[in-house]
């Protein structure tokens, strides 16, 4: 390869096509390739490489605390999952139709990884996900009344086209952070998909979020149109012995 079809390459900004071209050009002339032929293997490599760091953005945007998988979570340790109806789940018309799932059981079931794998899936397929603590958004919406930036907040979460968020439990909320919550979830309402991790069971819902009427019309929003997965199993984080 010359300098100035390196240098183009550079200009253009042509990545998959440069780490590439030297070995399809030798191919191209071993095989005695078409042009047309040589042309269709570079712009498909140049497609790929970026699919590839498309994907890689969107991981790392969507701030896994780990990068958990279908293909590497132990069905075999947690007989409390049926492996058919997850990956069902993973073939992501819940998030083509804006549906929830809410994963509900103790600690250490393997609840996060589930959720985590099938985010994960919906990324490989050019959606835009997040992972967030659950504390840690309302936090950041009890620090976004005090600035007064909540819209900018709920805007942002708008934008992702599924949220997880993660560890739902007994958290000391103050009303306008549960306020917040219900008005984020009543926009994401039919329009974007939302999936929960949870300890509790919906009617221990109304004792962190506290006012009954608020619960129930933010409940009404959550469970419309979504699957409940409950995980009666062991824990995965039992020490092997």
């Amino acid at each position: 390869m010359n300098d100035n079809l390196d240098q183009l390459l550079k200009n253009l900004k042509l990545k998959g096509i440069a780490a590439c071209i030297e070995r399809e050009l030798a191919r191209a002339i071993k095989n005695d390739t078409s042009h047309s032929e040589l042309l269709e293997r570079l712009l498909r490599e140049e497609y790929l490489y970026r699919q590839q760091k498309s994907l890689q953005y969107r991981i790392k945007r969507a701030c896994f605390p780990e990068l958990w998988s279908l293909e590497t979570f132990p069905f075999d340790k947690q007989p409390g999952v049926q492996p058919a109806t997850i990956r069902q789940l993973a073939q992501l018309d819940f998030v083509a139709t804006a549906e929830n799932l809410v994963f509900i059981g103790p600690t250490g079931v393997g609840k996060s990884g589930l959720a985590s794998s099938i985010v994960r899936k919906a990324l490989e397929n050019g959606y835009r996900g997040l992972f967030v603590k659950a504390q840690e958004l309302f936090d950041e919406m009890y620090s976004s009344i005090a600035d007064r930036s909540s819209r900018r907040l709920i805007n942002r979460l708008m934008n992702i086209d599924v949220l997880l968020i993660d560890e739902m439990g007994y958290l000391n909320l103050q009303p306008q952070q549960s306020n917040l919550f219900f008005k984020l979830m009543d926009e994401r309402y039919r329009r974007k998909a939302t999936i929960i991790t949870t300890n509790l069971e919906y009617d221990e819902w109304y004792d962190f979020l506290g006012r009954k009427k608020m619960v129930e019309a933010l409940l009404d929003r959550i469970r419309h149109h979504c699957t409940t997965i409950r995980i009666d199993g062991p824990s995965l984080r039992t020490p092997a012995e």
